[in-house]
């Protein structure tokens, strides 16, 4: 039986970690009894949010092909907010991943998730371009990359990523319906990210027919589902939405989030790395007039009177354009019988 590893002692190995460095000369280099050590102490430290720590353990470790090392150091350098930031090394790290591993098992193979990952991060570098490393935008290779870890390792993230592509016919012919499609399938499964892009779709009546209260519904839910990683830019369009609802679209949502919340509720990541959730500083946001915005509540509140035309800070312009699927009771509209991304036959 495998040992598992509470909160607590995470937390003292990072620490003890922390501590043997800072009383290390400068000129010395961190040394490890193993790779799978090195792995150990540098996932901990990752996960403490120490970075400066974590990337020589794991680059010890990565140096001796363990598989987990090398994605971990692929996320510090691509994480935008880090000190550490290189988009180079993580593209070359995620590319390493995926040229080496891309056929491994989906279902049986613990690489398998974390080789999608790789893929639709690999994915986004392509789309946009890296001019770090004088790769131009290439959306045609993105979407090669982001249908192998869509349909062979039936990533929700890859497949929400294609969707967008498809709908805008970004790298691919235009498909609207297919794009709505499964991002309806994603929106169902509890997907945050497809369920707010659909809301603000049915908010800005584009690709389809304008639904207000779905549309508040439906991004009610998925403000509570959003990982970590998602928050802002959810938060921006439920903000957008909220303020911009009449009280007689708020009254009608109310019954409907709920049931809604059961149907089509997923329980996110825990926030912050530790789980400390308690600790986080909330962001206060507020409509244009001056109205305080509900943030993961699940309520909407009713006993405000709403502003008047222009007054809140809504917009009938959104991040993306996506959305559909099967009717499910009060949901999409539609429902082709053309099968989900992922579904391997």
């Amino acid at each position: 039986m495998k040992k598992k590893h509470s909160a607590v002692s995470g937390f003292a190995l990072t620490a003890s970690l922390l501590l043997a460095v800072i009383a290390a000369p400068a000129s010395a280099s961190p040394r490890f009894k193993s790779p799978e050590e090195a792995l150990r102490q540098g996932i901990s430290a990752f996960n403490g949010g120490y970075h400066e720590i974590a990337i020589p353990a794991l680059e010890f470790a990565a140096a001796e092909n363990l598989f987990l090392a090398t994605y971990y150091l692929a996320i510090v350098y691509a994480d935008s907010n880090s000190a550490y930031t290189d988009h180079g090394k993580a593209y070359m790290l995620f590319k390493r991943i995926a040229n080496e591993h891309t056929d491994v098992d989906p279902d049986h193979d613990r690489r398998a998730p974390y080789v999608a990952r790789s893929l639709t991060a690999l994915a986004k570098y392509v789309r946009d371009g890296l001019p770090a490393l004088r790769i131009s935008a290439n959306p045609r290779l993105a979407v090669e990359y982001l249908n192998h870890a869509a349909v062979y390792f039936n990533d929700e993230d890859a497949q929400f990523e294609l969707s967008k592509m498809q709908i805008n016919g970004d790298g691919v012919a235009p498909d609207v319906a297919r794009g709505r499609h499964w991002l309806a399938v994603l929106a169902e499964n509890g997907h945050a990210g497809a369920q707010a892009f659909l809301a603000d779709l049915y908010w800005r009546g584009k690709f389809v027919s304008k639904d207000s209260v779905r549309a508040l519904t439906l991004i009610s839910v998925a403000v509570k589902n959003a990982p970590v990683a998602d928050q802002v830019w959810i938060d921006d369009i439920y903000q957008n939405i909220y303020c911009g609802a009449p009280q007689g679209v708020r009254e009608q949502a109310t019954g409907m989030v709920a049931e809604w919340d059961v149907r089509y509720g997923r329980k996110p990541q825990l926030p912050g790395r530790l789980g400390l959730g308690g600790f986080d500083i909330a962001v206060n946001r507020t409509c244009a007039d001056g109205r305080p915005v509900p943030m993961r509540s699940g309520e909407l509140p009713l006993d405000v009177e709403p502003a008047g035309e222009g007054v809140t800070a809504a917009v009938e312009h959104g991040p993306a354009d996506v959305i559909e699927r099967k009717a499910a009771p009060g949901f999409i509209y539609g429902g082709a019988s053309m099968h989900p991304v992922g579904e391997r036959r």
